[in-house]
């Protein structure tokens, strides 16, 4: 079982999101991340070391830390991956 870590600049990413997917979002983090973090796929180029968990439109980016789960971005996918 991993522990949750959000980034400071997660509110931040929230806010910019749909109240019912924010809801949807944080749920699948509970439920899917918590329990098979490594499972996920890894991310490459300037991303790697980091994994996604894909949710329709949108991308949770992670990295794992022994047993901690350090949620670094959530957004769409047309934006998630850019600075």
């Amino acid at each position: 079982m991993f522990r949750i870590k959000y980034n400071d600049s997660i509110d931040k990413d929230l806010e910019k999101l749909p109240k019912k997917e924010v809801k949807r979002i944080l749920d699948k983090i509970d439920s899917e991340l918590s329990l098979k973090a490594h499972l996920f796929p890894e991310l490459k180029g300037k991303y790697k070391g980091m994994r996604k968990l894909r949710m329709g439109n949108y991308r949770i980016v992670f990295d794992i830390v022994g047993d901690l789960v350090r949620i670094q971005r959530i957004g769409h996918r047309k934006d998630v991956y850019r600075n």
